[in-house]
């Protein structure tokens, strides 16, 4: 009886995201998260059946038209499970649809994955990629739009604050960024944390500036915590400080519940020879 396994790595929202253009696409920057992700298990069978344990991970239709548009076999039972919570901004719903194709029997390249998750759900982050956050991806074409080198290690931690809230693939009301994109780049090729997590902060405060929400704490709780910059989920709850490595104080945890995080998580993210 084929059996297979897979687990497939969220992220923590994103360093930068915002319009590349004043009428441009959406792009993003995402930041990786090593501890949150997607596993799932497949075992052959007639008939397809797909198991979230309590999450509704991926429906029925929408895998189908996922393994449809994949030429995969629309067969089997799937069983999903997720670390972090849907619609909080960590990269739950395309985690999910990249288990099951891969637990499928998917192989193929990237691209054809991300624009078959597109077509599911109108949106992706850049998850089936090996070093996502190296990409400026065009989150609802499925393009890459240009890339950066490594990017220096970051000690991050984090919580989800605020209410969850799904990506709306329609929704297109965002920052223009095209500005700050050049001085990433530039900032990635030096390996300069201070510059990148400086400008993760600027891409957070045009997004909290127009969408809201209203007295968000993490640029505050970051500066006094001693981070170099901050990151969000720009259409979710995931709440992210930038360290330099081996600097985040011992008392990070206790600090961020008092300021109302939720479900706490530490990682380490990037890394460049020397990083």
């Amino acid at each position: 009886m084929t059996r297979r396994e897979t687990c497939v790595t969220g992220h923590f929202g994103e360093l930068l995201q915002g319009r590349f253009g004043p009428s441009g696409p959406v792009v993003l920057v995402t930041l990786p998260c090593p501890v949150l992700g997607v596993s799932g298990r497949y075992r052959a069978g007639c008939g397809l059946q797909v198991h979230g344990h309590g999450q509704r991970l991926v429906t029925p239709l929408r895998a189908r038209r996922l393994l449809a548009a994949l030429e995969l076999p629309r067969h089997g039972r799937f069983s999903l499970r997720a670390a972090m919570p849907l619609g909080g901004g960590s990269g739950a719903s395309t985690a999910a649809l990249v288990a099951l194709a891969r637990l499928a029997g998917w192989a193929g390249d990237e691209l054809t994955l991300a624009r078959a998750c597109i077509a599911c759900e109108g949106a992706s982050d850049p998850t089936m990629f090996d070093a996502p956050e190296r990409l400026l991806w065009a989150s609802r074409k499925g393009e890459i739009v240009a890339a950066t080198a490594p990017l220096p290690v970051f000690d991050v931690v984090g919580g989800f604050f605020g209410p969850v809230r799904r990506t709306d693939p329609r929704d297109s009301d965002f920052a223009d960024i095209s500005d700050l994109w050049p001085h990433w780049q530039s900032a990635a090729a030096a390996g300069d944390r201070t510059a990148l997590a400086g400008l993760s902060s600027e891409a957070a405060r045009r997004t909290l500036a127009l969408r809201g929400p209203d007295a968000d704490p993490t640029e505050a709780i970051a500066r006094e915590l001693g981070a170099l910059g901050h990151a969000i989920a720009h259409t979710g709850a995931a709440r992210a400080l930038l360290f330099a490595p081996r600097t985040v104080p011992e008392d990070w945890a206790g600090r961020l519940r008092a300021a109302g995080f939720r479900g706490l998580v530490r990682f380490r993210a990037g890394g460049c020879p020397g990083g």
